[in-house]
């Protein structure tokens, strides 16, 4: 089994950053910078292809990995992941043990205040619990992943016009092809700590997008779940601006992408 880690980076200095990364076999790395460019990095079992492109956005980086990507088991991975030494042996050994696993999601050490998830069990992921998995924790075998004919939104993430949501809807999309997901214990690494590129605060953008995510998200019950999202977090996001407010810019939101 063939692994191959795919890299989202914003002006990395390449060979310093797959050494930084832990990065030990195979890798696609797409460098968001100045200039076009191309080289093969040589690591310890194999090499990483660098790919340097002007353009910007996390989704469009990550598209251009996964369509450079040659392994049979691809991870996408951040410029501020720092793998594991082993990680290519238990991800392996993961894919071992669920032999009917299209995708499998990994824990990934981060900060208690970014923590989203962290599995607890190995269990089958629904829709019904998709939607805390950040793209670093993603694996996916590169044949279902072609066959399902999957790509990352455009309009969402780092570079993009909406703030995040990238990684859900690519997740929410995998489901509808029917690829069979899967959550792991495994941890295969942690993350940096770094000022986030994406999130400055719950202001009017941060609930505007997030209405607009909804839309793609859920669609006709894109209010409803709105509210419910407020109503849960109020405590934590509404301190600055109402669940009034928000409900309404979110409101707005969901408008605009619905087109009216």
């Amino acid at each position: 089994m063939k692994l191959e880690v795919l890299v989202s980076a914003v002006d990395k200095n390449a060979a310093e950053l797959i050494s930084q990364m832990n990065i030990a076999a195979d890798g696609v790395l797409v460098n968001q910078c100045d200039c076009y460019g191309y080289e093969t990095v040589a690591v310890q079992g194999g090499s990483v292809k660098c790919f340097s492109m002007p353009e910007r956005g996390v989704g469009l980086s990550r598209n251009t990995a996964l369509l450079h990507a040659s392994g049979d088991v691809v991870l996408f991975s951040d410029e501020d992941i720092i793998l594991s030494p082993d990680y290519e042996k238990k991800i392996r050994r993961a894919y071992e043990s669920l032999p009917d696993a299209d995708m499998i999601l990994f824990n990934v050490e981060v900060a208690p205040s970014r923590r989203t998830y962290w599995n607890r069990e190995v269990r089958r992921i629904t829709y019904r619990n998709y939607g805390r998995y950040p793209a670093y924790s993603i694996s996916g075998r590169l044949s279902a992943l072609r066959r399902a004919n999957v790509q990352y939104s455009l309009l969402f993430g780092g570079g993009a016009k909406y703030s995040n949501g990238e990684d859900s809807l690519f997740l929410r999309d995998c489901l509808k092809a029917g690829l069979r997901i899967y959550a792991h214990t495994t941890c295969i690494g942690r993350e940096q700590e770094r000022e986030s590129t994406w999130f400055s605060g719950y202001h009017e953008k941060f609930f505007h997008d997030r209405g607009v995510l909804y839309h793609y998200l859920y669609g006709k019950l894109a209010l409803p779940l709105s509210l419910r999202f407020l109503w849960v977090h109020r405590k934590t996001m509404c301190r600055e601006i109402s669940v009034r407010k928000a409900f309404c810019i979110m409101r707005a939101g969901v408008r605009e992408a619905r087109g009216r």
